[in-house]
């Protein structure tokens, strides 16, 4: 929009494209909004006094390309960020990226290996190198696929999780909890992935349902007295058992707890204990426990200070602890093998299939191993309690609010974290191991001689950090901790958190505790758990299945706009999003709706004066539409509050596509083709004032168009910007969003409107019935109910419904009569629709081939009634009923409803029509 003193001479027509084609214009509005410096808190276009609000961005993992989960999570951040910058808060979206450890270094591998080598042979600090060129590639292209669905980052902040700020952040923390005894180095039994060569948390393995098998065999007992019965889904585990466990309580066993058993395939013998995690009602009531490869025996070794023998090597192999004919072997090799020497030895029992939950890698769906091995960890349970009181105290709050239980069961259910990686591509770890003394030094800065004597024979631990160790400092190490910089003073803690569902453990649960230990307070009070995003057939979008949907490609055809208002129509708070490409088609033909509004009404400008809101004279169709604007306006805002972002899509919607363009449009054209000049100029200007705030209401859901069309704009006179110009904000970005007003509001207006809709939509249904065409000038009689309350009101409109329903201009073109009745001599001729107080009969008989018309209802009563008897039938079948969802059998049966009401209004037709 044009700044500076509103022209109050007369206008020209300003030209919009005939073709509405995003591409035109994207590009450039964008670098319009950067090289202003909008997306700054700092843009010196907020209000003073008004609390920031800020969002940092989940961080894409440096592996690839934004997907449509990307695309949902963004396009909703941009909208609140949108929303917030309009309302005067100063207003921050840190971007940024995150290293990905794991899976970016497996990219990297696989690259290295189609070009005839290894990391082993590249070294780590070539290996390093090369990753962080390919991070780096993927940074630059995710961040112009941001900016291409609009995202209004602020790009100077724009942070990696390998940078050197965020790096000493990650050093700061982990010396910090280690000197409170909240990090500690064991040899503990993790999870292992044999393919990436590296432990996992627990919250990095994804259990699968597996069809496998239960394989039974016998220990013979030492004394040869007997023996005792085992089952296992993992027979190769057998290698390294330390004891047979039996509950203290199951009488068949009790004679033999003490005792000994031959360990077969060995020279070993093992001891028979007595345990209450056994379960006496399952399988034989014993169980092998192999401590050194299941978390369960790993407790019970605990619990009778049994060995822990591990059998595998770090490649997943089996290793030195096992008979020298199983060394080397995998796995599924050593599987085979020992229930082969099972069976010849004449220990084997038999084989059934069994269902069961197997662990697989989060990254490479590797079968994970539990595994014997020196690791990091995080001692989680006093970091949980304090996350947990928070969220008790109402500090953080989950949109939809039954996310809040999986949070809480995920925190009193806390296991510590294992956080070293056995990877070269992350955070290393900051421990130095001395060969001179043997003790280790832990250091926030990289040390060149052993802090305990001073030895230069050190060694810094091989190991990074996990990921997610790095990432659950983000919202403050981006802003600058662990310095006090002016961005942790005035942005922390920050707004909300717009996030999935499936990293509350990963991320949401951690960044809460790491806050509050290093912070003292919660890093935002809320946290919106995105839709999960699914095909038309309710699949989840997977690579496997070839159903996924790339947003750049969406943006290429549709434009940015529509994938962004698409997704937000359909973001129900926590309902699942059904999608396909078309259906990008929602946003993509409501942006071409505003286009072609705004069009119209830029073309008839010409020779047009703006005249001043305050001296326009409001009439009954106008107090209407900002009655129904400010409604509209108060709906946003309280969607936009509650995060009920198809809420706000729903509201602009219906009020820019019904009430501004099918409605009021229209009912403007009265005015805007008057003969009376003045009229003309009220019109317009009112046109205009209407569609500028249009594009302020719509502007954080479809940005590119509103900001195209606001920037056609004619200055309008009393629209002040922030900066104290007139004439509006020199970008729509930093205009001032709409505000409900009390004085808009004009319900009796409304009600008596929203009768002249009803009696409008009556007589056009009854056109389109009888197929008469626009052109065609009809005659209608309205009879009202004695004190129905809109009857002046249609009186004082007359024009308005003439226009609207192609009625005759002739006297009698319409007819308006209060009564009780109407003669019916006086309809002869006419079809009747009955609304809610009136009925309005048209006079159908003399436009139309009237035997024509009752061939045409009859054949279309007996289909009705064709497709009705279906619906019964359906109905009516216990088969159907019993088979079909409910929403199936609800939509059958709406079906039906429909069908009865159009087989009576065609049989009405009919009867009128006869008996005329």
């Amino acid at each position: 929009m044009a700044t500076g003193e509103a022209d109050t001479a007369r206008l020209k027509s300003i030209e919009l494209e005939k073709r509405f084609n995003p591409p035109d214009f994207e590009g450039r509005i964008y670098e319009m909004w950067q090289e202003g410096g909008y997306f700054s808190p700092e843009s010196g276009y907020s209000d003073a006094d008004k609390e920031p609000f800020i969002i940092v961005i989940p961080p894409p993992n440096v592996t690839g390309v934004l997907h449509l989960g990307h695309g949902l999570n963004n396009s909703l951040q941009d909208v609140l960020i949108r929303y917030y910058r309009m309302l005067g808060h100063p207003t921050l979206w840190v971007p940024g990226t995150d290293h990905a450890g794991i899976a970016t270094q497996n990219v990297v591998e696989r690259m290295v290996r189609a070009q005839g080598t290894s990391r082993e042979q590249m070294g780590r600090e070539a290996f390093v190198a090369e990753t962080e060129r390919v991070a780096l590639d993927h940074k630059t292209t995710i961040r112009r696929q941001l900016q291409k669905i609009g995202a209004s980052c602020d790009w100077s902040r724009e942070r990696f999780t390998l940078d050197e700020g965020l790096s000493r952040a990650v050093r700061e923390v982990f010396v910090a909890l280690y000197e409170r005894g909240l990090v500690y180095r064991g040899n503990y039994l993790v999870n292992w992935c044999a393919s990436c060569g590296t432990a996992l948390s627990d919250d990095e393995v994804e259990h699968a349902e597996v069809q496998g098998a239960l394989y039974h065999y016998f220990y013979p007992l030492v004394d040869g007295s007997g023996r005792i019965e085992v089952a296992t889904t993992r027979p190769e585990t057998m290698l390294g058992d330390t004891c047979v466990a039996v509950n203290p309580n199951d009488e068949r066993y009790k004679h033999l707890v003490g005792k000994e058993v031959e360990l077969p395939l060995t020279e070993r013998t093992i001891p028979i204990v007595a345990d209450d995690y056994v379960d006496m009602t399952f399988g034989t009531g014993a169980v092998k426990v192999t401590p050194g490869h299941d978390p369960n025996d790993y407790q019970i070794g605990l619990r009778h200070n049994l060995e822990r023998v591990n059998i595998l090597n770090p490649d997943g192999t089996l290793g030195d602890a096992v008979p020298k004919r199983y060394r080397g072997l995998s796995v599924p090799e050593a599987r085979k093998r020992v229930v082969a020497d099972l069976q010849g030895q004449g220990y084997f029992l038999g084989r059934e299939d069994y269902t069961h939950q197997v662990g697989h890698c989060y990254r490479c769906d590797s079968v994970i191993e539990p595994f014997l091995s020196e690791q990091w960890f995080v001692r989680m349970q006093p970091l949980a309690e304090k996350a947990l009181a928070a969220w008790e105290r109402g500090e953080v709050l989950f949109y939809p609010r039954r996310w809040e239980n999986t949070y809480a069961h995920w925190l009193r259910e806390i296991r510590d974290w294992c956080i070293s990686r056995q990877l070269w591509w992350g955070h290393r770890i900051p421990v130095w191991y001395c060969a001179a003394c043997g003790e280790m030094s832990v250091s926030r800065a990289d040390i060149t001689a052993c802090e305990h004597c001073g030895s230069a024979e050190i060694t810094q631990d091989e190991d990074v950090l996990d990921t997610w160790f790095s990432s659950w400092l983000w919202p403050f190490s981006t802003l600058g901790w662990p310095d006090e910089t002016e961005d942790l003073k005035r942005y922390f803690p920050t707004s909300t958190l717009v996030t999935a569902y499936d990293i509350i453990f990963f991320w949401v649960a951690r960044m809460i505790m790491a806050s509050l230990e290093f912070l003292g307070e919660v890093p935002f009070r809320d946290i919106y758990i995105t839709s999960l995003v699914r095909d038309k057939q309710g699949r989840k979008m997977s690579k496997s299945l070839g159903n996924g949907i790339d947003p750049l490609e969406v943006v290429d055809e549709y434009g940015a706009d529509a994938l962004k208002f698409t997704l937000a129509f359909l973001s129900t708070l926590g309902q699942d999003i059904l999608l396909g490409h078309d259906t990008f088609a929602i946003g993509s033909k409501f942006a071409n709706k505003i286009w072609n509004a705004a069009r119209y009404l830029l073309m008839n400008l010409d020779g047009r004066r703006v005249v001043p809101f305050d001296e326009i004279e409001l009439r009954e169709p106008d107090r209407w539409i900002y009655h129904r604007l400010n409604r509209t306006v108060e709906r946003v805002h309280s969607g936009m509050r509650g995060y009920r972002f198809d809420e706000v899509g729903h509201a602009v919607y219906e009020f820019f596509w019904n009430d501004f363009c099918d409605w009021y449009i229209e009912l403007s054209k009265l005015s805007l083709y008057s003969d009376d000049e003045a009229e003309r100029d009220r019109a317009a200007s009112l046109l205009l004032y209407l569609l500028e705030e249009s594009m302020r209401l719509m502007h954080p859901l479809l940005p590119f168009v509103t900001e195209e069309i606001y920037q056609k704009l004619p200055a309008l006179p009393g629209r002040e910007a922030r900066d104290g110009s007139t004439g509006g904000a020199p970008g729509l970005i930093v205009a001032r969003f709409p505000e409900s007003s009390a004085d808009r509001e004009a319900p009796d207006v409304a009600g008596k409107f929203a009768a002249l809709q009803e009696l409008v939509t009556a007589v056009r249904t009854l056109r389109s019935e009888f197929t008469l065409p626009p052109s065609m000038k009809v005659r209608f009689l309205v009879r009202t109910d004695p004190g129905y309350h809109a009857a002046e009101f249609f009186e004082r409109h007359l024009e308005l419904i003439r226009m609207l329903t192609g009625a005759d201009d002739a006297e009698d073109g319409i007819e308006l009569v209060h009564s009780e009745a109407v003669d019916h001599s006086r309809l002869k001729g006419s079809v009747a629709v009955v609304g809610a107080g009136f009925e309005a009969h048209l006079f159908v008989r003399e436009l139309i081939d009237v035997e024509a018309a009752v061939q045409r209802f009859e054949k279309e009563i007996a289909k009705h009634r064709k497709a009705l008897q279906r619906a019964e039938a359906k109905l009516n079948s216990s088969g159907f009923l019993e088979k079909a969802g409910a929403e199936i059998v609800t939509k059958e049966q709406g079906r039906k409803r429909e069908l009865e009401i159009q087989i009576r209004t065609l049989e009405g037709h009919l009867e009128r029509l006869r008996g005329s």
